[in-house]
């Protein structure tokens, strides 16, 4: 590594994105000025020396829910290797399935409406919502992976559950007609405080608000209501033990004068650096902040 780098860093991404997305583009420009050495790396890539970064920083391992049980394991790996995380594989462990959401709720954080199916229950759950409008997601799932919606008891949407592995914990909430209406808000934080914002919204008729399902995201800025929410959000995870996130996406809708959130999405979440001018080189500076002290630790 050339003297002008004071840092290494491993960009943890899937075997999809090798080179990372375009979004996270502006990122990669923007750490070698400040002394930082920024390098894609395939997360479950058996070749990668992990011990040979300062620091991983997880950007685009967008199939580590498929793979959840090697995704803890690595982990692991890391954690045994001594090799830092941004954010923390403690917090990593604990955002992976989202289940989360009720651990939030209890600490006074305004999330949607939430049942949880343990592996094998989730057709006697979904009885209790007869002719209800419902999403149900796997627990530990991204993107949309094995979501369906629809009225409980309709041909459709029981043979979409069907479909769905048994093995699974599932997630049951109520449709929320403002995401397909209004949109969804995802709201940036870099060392706790606030970016940027983006408003998200599905393709006509669909529910789903994924660029990969025909989604749109365009720069907007949240009102007061929003900001607040997302802030008490994270108050929830620091109130449990998760303190000191170094980025964070606060995902959540407006429902009349409430804002609710949806997921907090704590390990590779799309943080919308390249519609946003300055963002990524206040998410560099905030990672140039912290590596000296990670490169510190991770060699005690």
């Amino acid at each position: 590594m050339s003297d002008v780098f004071r840092h290494r860093l491993a960009l943890a991404t899937c075997a999809a994105f090798p080179r990372l997305t375009n979004d996270d583009a502006p990122l990669l420009a923007a750490l070698p000025p400040l002394g930082i050495h920024p390098e894609p790396c395939i997360w479950n890539d058996p070749a990668v020396d992990w011990a040979g970064y300062d620091a991983v920083l997880v950007r685009s391992t967008w199939d580590y829910f498929e793979h959840h049980d090697a995704f803890l394991a690595w982990l692991d790996r890391l954690d045994a290797l001594g090799v830092p995380m941004l954010n923390d594989s403690r917090l990593l462990r604990w955002n992976s399935d989202k289940r989360y959401l009720g651990e939030l709720a209890t600490h006074g954080v305004a999330t949607i409406p939430t049942r949880y199916a343990l592996p094998g229950t989730l057709r006697d759950t979904l009885r209790t919502f007869h002719g209800e409008d419902v999403v149900v997601k796997p627990s530990v799932s991204g993107g949309a992976w094995r979501t369906a919606r629809g009225r409980v008891g309709a041909a459709g949407f029981e043979q979409a559950v069907a479909q769905l592995p048994d093995t699974s914990a599932y997630l049951v909430q109520p449709f929320v007609p403002q995401v397909a209406d209004e949109g969804e808000w995802s709201l940036l934080y870099f060392d706790g405080a606030y970016s940027h914002a983006v408003l998200k919204r599905p393709a006509a008729g669909d529910y789903r608000v994924q660029h990969e399902h025909g989604g749109s995201a365009v720069a907007a800025e949240p009102d007061a209501i929003a900001r607040a929410a997302a802030e008490r959000a994270l108050a929830g995870v620091a109130a449990l033990g998760h303190a000191g996130t170094a980025y964070a996406r606060v995902d959540g809708v407006r429902v009349g004068d409430r804002f609710l959130l949806m997921e907090l999405e704590l390990i590779e979440p799309a943080l919308h650096l390249a519609s946003h001018p300055g963002a990524a080189a206040r998410f560099a500076r905030q990672l140039a902040e912290r590596l000296p002290a990670l490169a510190r630790a991770g060699t005690r």
